[in-house]
């Protein structure tokens, strides 16, 4: 009796449509730009679009650098004078009234925020690039002179 209910379940199981699962596709990297540099020496400095140097004088240890990846990349370059840069990333999120936030409620993550830590290395050049992880592939980058 087991055996012809289990084969009458499987019979019927087969005739049932799959339940479909629809997915946004990741969205390719739209933005990467440094927002933040941080030492002990000047507090968080913001950096703005177009900027090319630090207005402060950083240099001495602990400098940290912020960098915001909009969309979603594979593989980030981040070098300092190009010396590889470590670094860690936490998912950032958008809500309806567009101001990016992380994502400890359940909202689309729509990019990352790295931060770097220059571990030592007291000034020069931040490079940071990634490559789109889908279509249409495309590489970002930005750079920042660190003084």
């Amino acid at each position: 009796m087991k055996r012809n209910l289990l084969a009458v379940a499987c019979a019927v199981g087969l005739w049932l449509p799959a339940q479909l699962v629809n997915a946004a596709s990741a969205p390719p990297l739209s933005q990467v730009k440094v927002l933040k540099v941080e030492s002990p020496t000047c507090g968080f400095e913001d950096i703005t679009d177009g900027q090319a140097q630090t207005r402060c004088d950083h240099s001495g240890p602990n400098i940290k650098v912020y960098v915001l990846e909009v969309g979603y990349g594979h593989q980030p370059h981040v070098t300092l004078d190009g010396f590889e840069v470590d670094g860690t990333r936490s998912p950032v999120c958008a809500f309806s009234n567009g101001n990016l936030t992380d994502c400890s409620t359940r909202t689309q993550v729509v990019g990352y925020l790295y931060v770097f830590d220059l571990k030592g290395k007291q000034e020069g050049t931040f490079s940071f690039s990634n490559t789109s992880i889908n279509a249409p592939g495309n590489r970002m980058s930005t750079q920042l002179y660190i003084k």
